[in-house]
Formats: C-alpha cells, sequence, structure tokens
C-alpha cells in the first residue's frame, strides 16, 4: 500500500468498485462509461486494480491488467473531479506501473477515444507515444493508442 498527502493507494476491492460505480459522476462528468468497468477485473487482476482511498473515500483508481506479452495495459483511470491537479492521477498510473512490472510486464499501453484530449495530453505527459489507429474499435471508430516502455519514472507533478 502506497501513501500520499492522506490517501492511500492499494489493491481495490469489491466494495470499491461498486462505490466507484455509484459515485460515477464524479469521475466521469456527463459521460457515461459505466458499462467499461468490468468486475471481472477487479475479480481476476486484483493486484493491477487499484484505489486511491482517503478519509473522504477513493479519490481515484485505475483498472488494469498483465497480458501473457508482457503489456501492462491500464482499461480505465479516473480522478474524482476535486483530486484533479494533485498528480494523484500520475501516481496511479506509477502504483500501477510498478504492479505491472512485479508481474513481468516490459511495456504499457493505454487507448482512448481521439476525442479525449484531455487523455491525450495527460498520457503523453507521462512519454507514452500516441499513434491515431483506424477501426481499432471496429469500422470507423478510430481510437488514440498509447505505448510506452517500463520502468515509468515520471517527474511528480
Amino acid at each position: 500500500m502506497i501513501g500520499v498527502m492522506g490517501t492511500h493507494i492499494a489493491p481495490a476491492t469489491v466494495t470499491d468498485f461498486h462505490q466507484a460505480l455509484a459515485d460515477h459522476s464524479r469521475y466521469w462528468g456527463e459521460r457515461d462509461l459505466r458499462s467499461l468497468h468490468l468486475l471481472a477485473l477487479v475479480q481476476e487482476f486484483g493486484s493491477t486494480c487499484l484505489v486511491a482511498r482517503a478519509e473522504d473515500g477513493i479519490r481515484g483508481y485505475v483498472f488494469g491488467f498483465v497480458t501473457p506479452d508482457g503489456i501492462g495495459y491500464v482499461h480505465l483511470i479516473a480522478t474524482r473531479d476535486d483530486a484533479r491537479s494533485t498528480g494523484l492521477g500520475r501516481r496511479l498510473y506509477t502504483a500501477f506501473a510498478e504492479a505491472a512490472e512485479r508481474h513481468g510486464a516490459r511495456r504499457l499501453k493505454a487507448i482512448t477515444s481521439v476525442g479525449n484530449t484531455g487523455s491525450i495530453a495527460f498520457h503523453r505527459s507521462l512519454g507514452f507515444d500516441a499513434k491515431i489507429v483506424d477501426d481499432y474499435n471496429g469500422p470507423g471508430q478510430a481510437m488514440a493508442v498509447f505505448h510506452r516502455d517500463l520502468p515509468l519514472d515520471v517527474p511528480r507533478a
């Protein structure tokens, strides 16, 4: 467990997962991404699905896993509306990268929609290469695909 400024990063529990869904709009605003929240990720890849807990609840989370070919894939990462611009996203990514490395990951990967300029800028600030891949999510559905080697040594924001 990693503790920073009253926030502790630890493996997510089923209860954490349900709490994140209950507070969905605090993390995602008007975007309804509940269908991307897969409890099976927490159940099966608990050591790489992490939450940042504080006295006032879950401030952020990252859900991901390591593929058989050594890719640490970040499926979702979110910070609560009152925890943005605090460096928490970077801390969550660092904690995920460390967990992924312990499971044999050599690279990181993530994707987002091409219109998610905030996510694209965030990933680039972490040293990811970004590439727009046509039809990545089906015909006519381009996605921004991010890659970077491990370790994830990024300056604290």
